[in-house]
Protein backbone atom coordinates (compact mmCIF):
# COMPACT_ATOMS: atom_id res chain seq x y z
CA UNK A 1 0.00 0.00 0.00
CA UNK A 2 0.96 3.63 -1.04
CA UNK A 3 3.34 5.26 1.73
CA UNK A 4 4.12 7.82 -0.05
CA UNK A 5 0.96 10.22 -0.25
CA UNK A 6 1.34 13.59 1.51
CA UNK A 7 -1.64 12.45 4.04
CA UNK A 8 -1.76 11.35 7.40
CA UNK A 9 -4.59 9.46 9.43
CA UNK A 10 -6.28 12.45 10.93
CA UNK A 11 -7.03 13.17 7.15
CA UNK A 12 -8.74 10.47 6.79
CA UNK A 13 -10.84 10.32 9.92
CA UNK A 14 -11.89 14.11 9.11
CA UNK A 15 -13.67 12.39 5.56
CA UNK A 16 -15.00 9.59 7.75
CA UNK A 17 -16.53 12.14 10.05
CA UNK A 18 -17.72 14.81 7.50
CA UNK A 19 -19.19 11.24 5.37
CA UNK A 20 -21.50 10.41 8.87
CA UNK A 21 -22.52 13.95 9.21
CA UNK A 22 -23.69 14.04 5.46
CA UNK A 23 -25.32 10.79 6.05
CA UNK A 24 -27.22 11.42 9.18
CA UNK A 25 -28.55 14.93 7.70
CA UNK A 26 -30.00 12.27 4.82
CA UNK A 27 -31.32 9.99 7.24
CA UNK A 28 -33.34 12.65 8.67
CA UNK A 29 -34.70 13.75 5.88
CA UNK A 30 -36.38 10.64 5.29
CA UNK A 31 -37.00 9.24 1.72
CA UNK A 32 -36.44 11.25 -0.96
CA UNK A 33 -39.23 8.93 -3.10
CA UNK A 34 -42.06 8.67 -0.37
CA UNK A 35 -40.58 10.26 2.70
CA UNK A 36 -40.65 7.43 4.36
CA UNK A 37 -38.26 6.14 7.35
CA UNK A 38 -34.46 5.07 6.28
CA UNK A 39 -33.15 2.29 8.22
CA UNK A 40 -29.60 1.71 7.67
CA UNK A 41 -28.11 -0.29 4.44
CA UNK A 42 -24.39 0.19 4.39
CA UNK A 43 -22.39 -0.93 1.42
CA UNK A 44 -19.09 -3.37 2.44
CA UNK A 45 -15.96 -1.04 0.79
CA UNK A 46 -12.78 -2.47 0.19
CA UNK A 47 -10.96 0.88 -0.85
CA UNK A 48 -7.44 0.98 -2.26
CA UNK A 49 -4.76 3.37 -2.57
CA UNK A 50 -3.76 4.07 1.12
CA UNK A 51 -2.08 1.74 4.18
CA UNK A 52 -4.95 0.13 6.05
CA UNK A 53 -3.70 1.37 9.29
CA UNK A 54 -4.03 5.10 8.31
CA UNK A 55 -7.55 4.56 7.43
CA UNK A 56 -8.97 2.57 10.63
CA UNK A 57 -11.79 0.96 10.59
CA UNK A 58 -14.06 4.04 9.18
CA UNK A 59 -13.48 2.62 5.52
CA UNK A 60 -14.59 -0.72 5.12
CA UNK A 61 -18.51 0.78 4.78
CA UNK A 62 -20.11 3.19 2.87
CA UNK A 63 -23.35 4.93 3.98
CA UNK A 64 -26.33 3.90 2.31
CA UNK A 65 -29.98 3.77 3.66
CA UNK A 66 -32.85 1.78 2.44
CA UNK A 67 -36.97 3.04 2.78
CA UNK A 68 -39.22 1.30 5.19
CA UNK A 69 -41.68 2.12 3.08
CA UNK A 70 -41.13 1.96 -0.57
CA UNK A 71 -37.69 -0.03 -0.35
CA UNK A 72 -35.53 2.24 -2.72
CA UNK A 73 -32.11 2.84 -2.01
CA UNK A 74 -31.01 6.41 -0.71
CA UNK A 75 -27.35 6.56 -0.66
CA UNK A 76 -26.01 10.35 0.70
CA UNK A 77 -22.87 12.28 -1.44
CA UNK A 78 -19.46 10.98 0.13
CA UNK A 79 -16.44 12.58 0.66
CA UNK A 80 -14.07 9.50 0.75
CA UNK A 81 -15.99 7.59 -2.09
CA UNK A 82 -16.21 8.31 -5.97
CA UNK A 83 -19.25 6.37 -7.20
CA UNK A 84 -18.52 2.57 -7.33
CA UNK A 85 -13.97 3.09 -7.87
CA UNK A 86 -12.40 0.98 -5.26
CA UNK A 87 -9.61 3.61 -4.98
CA UNK A 88 -10.28 5.84 -2.85
CA UNK A 89 -11.54 9.84 -4.15
CA UNK A 90 -8.61 11.33 -2.85
CA UNK A 91 -6.00 9.11 -4.28
CA UNK A 92 -8.12 9.22 -7.57
CA UNK A 93 -7.86 13.14 -7.03
CA UNK A 94 -3.91 13.45 -6.35
CA UNK A 95 -3.34 10.54 -8.92
CA UNK A 96 -4.58 12.52 -11.89
CA UNK A 97 -3.74 15.70 -10.37
CA UNK A 98 0.05 14.67 -10.66
CA UNK A 99 0.16 13.94 -6.84
CA UNK A 100 0.96 17.26 -5.73
CA UNK A 101 3.88 17.84 -3.25
CA UNK A 102 5.54 15.01 -4.93
CA UNK A 103 8.49 14.80 -7.18
CA UNK A 104 8.01 12.85 -11.12
CA UNK A 105 10.06 10.40 -9.30
CA UNK A 106 7.61 9.61 -6.16
CA UNK A 107 4.37 9.61 -8.69
CA UNK A 108 6.33 7.04 -10.70
CA UNK A 109 6.81 4.68 -7.92
CA UNK A 110 3.29 5.58 -6.49
CA UNK A 111 1.69 4.26 -9.65
CA UNK A 112 4.62 1.36 -9.93
CA UNK A 113 3.29 0.40 -6.05
CA UNK A 114 -0.38 0.49 -6.70
CA UNK A 115 0.21 -1.42 -10.06
CA UNK A 116 -2.21 1.01 -11.65
CA UNK A 117 -2.10 0.50 -15.49
CA UNK A 118 -2.37 3.46 -17.86
CA UNK A 119 -6.08 2.47 -18.52
CA UNK A 120 -6.79 2.84 -15.35
CA UNK A 121 -4.98 6.02 -14.93
CA UNK A 122 -7.04 7.24 -18.61
CA UNK A 123 -10.36 6.91 -16.93
CA UNK A 124 -9.74 8.51 -14.25
CA UNK A 125 -8.66 11.48 -15.87
CA UNK A 126 -11.71 11.34 -18.41
CA UNK A 127 -13.95 11.37 -15.77
CA UNK A 128 -12.08 14.70 -14.38
CA UNK A 129 -11.70 16.42 -17.90
CA UNK A 130 -14.85 15.22 -19.25
CA UNK A 131 -17.56 14.07 -16.96
CA UNK A 132 -17.56 16.71 -14.05
CA UNK A 133 -17.12 19.43 -16.46
CA UNK A 134 -20.21 18.12 -18.17
CA UNK A 135 -21.91 18.32 -14.70
CA UNK A 136 -24.45 20.53 -13.30
CA UNK A 137 -22.39 20.80 -9.92
CA UNK A 138 -19.57 21.72 -12.23
CA UNK A 139 -21.54 24.53 -13.91
CA UNK A 140 -22.57 25.98 -10.70
CA UNK A 141 -19.50 25.78 -8.87
CA UNK A 142 -17.63 26.99 -12.28
CA UNK A 143 -19.21 30.66 -11.89
CA UNK A 144 -17.23 31.61 -8.86
CA UNK A 145 -14.04 30.95 -10.60
CA UNK A 146 -12.25 33.58 -12.80
CA UNK A 147 -10.62 33.15 -14.79
CA UNK A 148 -12.31 29.99 -15.65
CA UNK A 149 -11.12 26.56 -15.36
CA UNK A 150 -10.64 24.60 -18.68
CA UNK A 151 -11.55 20.86 -18.39
CA UNK A 152 -7.89 19.50 -19.29
CA UNK A 153 -6.56 21.18 -16.29
CA UNK A 154 -8.84 19.72 -13.47
CA UNK A 155 -8.40 18.61 -10.52
CA UNK A 156 -4.49 20.04 -10.73
CA UNK A 157 -5.89 23.35 -10.85
CA UNK A 158 -8.76 23.68 -8.88
CA UNK A 159 -6.62 22.35 -6.17
CA UNK A 160 -4.46 25.56 -6.37
CA UNK A 161 -7.78 27.39 -6.25
CA UNK A 162 -9.15 26.25 -3.23
CA UNK A 163 -8.41 28.14 0.31
CA UNK A 164 -6.37 26.35 2.67
CA UNK A 165 -2.70 26.60 3.74
CA UNK A 166 -1.98 22.47 3.65
CA UNK A 167 -2.74 20.20 0.76
CA UNK A 168 -5.04 18.54 3.11
CA UNK A 169 -7.20 21.37 3.72
CA UNK A 170 -7.50 22.14 0.25
CA UNK A 171 -8.14 18.61 -0.58
CA UNK A 172 -10.83 18.03 1.94
CA UNK A 173 -12.30 21.17 0.42
CA UNK A 174 -12.60 19.99 -3.14
CA UNK A 175 -13.62 16.13 -2.29
CA UNK A 176 -17.02 18.10 -0.19
CA UNK A 177 -17.14 20.58 -3.31
CA UNK A 178 -17.89 17.64 -5.77
CA UNK A 179 -19.39 15.12 -3.36
CA UNK A 180 -23.03 15.36 -4.99
CA UNK A 181 -21.05 14.00 -7.97
CA UNK A 182 -20.94 10.55 -6.26
CA UNK A 183 -24.16 9.54 -5.91
CA UNK A 184 -27.44 9.02 -8.02
CA UNK A 185 -29.88 8.48 -5.67
CA UNK A 186 -29.89 11.23 -3.55
CA UNK A 187 -29.61 15.35 -4.66
CA UNK A 188 -29.49 16.40 -1.42
CA UNK A 189 -27.01 18.84 -1.22
CA UNK A 190 -25.95 18.67 2.44
CA UNK A 191 -25.00 21.13 5.31
CA UNK A 192 -21.33 20.34 5.69
CA UNK A 193 -20.25 20.34 2.30
CA UNK A 194 -19.42 23.79 1.09
CA UNK A 195 -23.00 25.27 -0.06
CA UNK A 196 -21.20 28.73 -1.02
CA UNK A 197 -18.44 27.93 -3.00
CA UNK A 198 -16.98 31.54 -2.70
CA UNK A 199 -16.00 30.46 0.69
CA UNK A 200 -13.19 28.31 -0.56
CA UNK A 201 -12.07 29.24 -3.91
CA UNK A 202 -9.48 31.71 -4.28
CA UNK A 203 -10.75 34.87 -6.45
CA UNK A 204 -8.19 35.78 -8.72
Amino acid sequence: MCQSLPLNASFWLTLFQLDWHIADQVRRQGCPHCAGKLYVANYPRKPRGVARELLGPHYCQRFSFCCSVCHKRTTPPSVRFLGRKVYLGAFITLISAGVHGLTPEQRAAVLDEQDIPAQTLHRWRRWWNHYVPASATWRSLSGWLSPPIQPKALPAELLTRLQGSTLALRLQQLLSVICPLTTLSCSLYPEGAYKNSQDVIAMV
